[in-house]
């Protein structure tokens, strides 16, 4: 089975599971960080908030694969709970200055090159590629970050500080790395859908020649 395909894997029909609960509430934990943390200005549990996100990220993965419950919902929501941890968090950082705006600008834009490829892979059949373990390394690292840099602009003067920004500059290296290799193997997979459609005798639209 093509993991790059639309193929789901036997339990993708499976909604309710322990993984995909957890992927919910990491969800729901994204507008409560932001609400904790830009309107009531909590920011001793948005960081016990934060650091639950971070923390669960490979929760739900991990007990997809122990309980036997893989399935394509939870494939799609837990990549989508770390984007969207990572992007609300950076835009609430850099409102209050905690991360500046080059920063932010730069995992955007990451995610814009990389968001650019879906429409391209769905006009020839695939749904999103696999994430590369260095993505996952760099989530993971980001994740880490954000906590431990909110605890630093808390406690000020700490040594939360330094830590925070190395596992926060590593991060974003490893996820453009992480981009590069994703756009790496987007060009070889269009590129060998063409081939097979071209074998098929048709045109890149799919269409039959004249």
């Amino acid at each position: 089975m093509d993991p790059t395909r639309g193929d789901a894997p036997v339990s993708a029909g499976r909604i309710l599971t322990i993984p995909n609960l957890i992927s919910f509430a990491r969800l729901v934990g994204v507008p409560l960080f932001l609400y904790l943390f830009l309107v009531s200005r909590d920011y001793g549990a948005a960081v016990i908030v934060l650091a639950l996100g971070g923390t669960t990220d490979w929760v739900d993965g991990y007990l997809a694969r122990r309980l036997g419950q893989v399935s394509r919902l939870g494939e799609l929501l837990d990549p989508l709970a770390d984007r969207l941890y990572i992007l609300a968090t950076l835009v609430a950082f850099t409102v209050r200055d905690i991360v500046p705006w080059p920063f932010t600008a730069a995992l955007l834009l990451r995610e814009v090159v990389v968001g650019a490829t879906i429409p391209v892979l769905r006009r020839y059949g695939y749904g999103p590629l696999p994430v590369h373990y260095v993505g996952k390394t760099a989530t993971f690292l980001l994740l880490a970050a954000f906590p431990v840099l909110l605890l630093a602009r808390v406690g000020g003067g700490s040594v939360a500080g330094p830590i925070g920004w190395g596992l926060a500059w590593w991060g974003i290296v490893l996820y453009w790395v992480a981009g590069v290799l994703y756009l790496i193997q987007f060009f070889a997979v269009v590129q060998a859908a063409r081939r097979e459609r071209r074998a098929n005798g048709l045109r890149d639209d799919g269409a039959v020649p004249a």
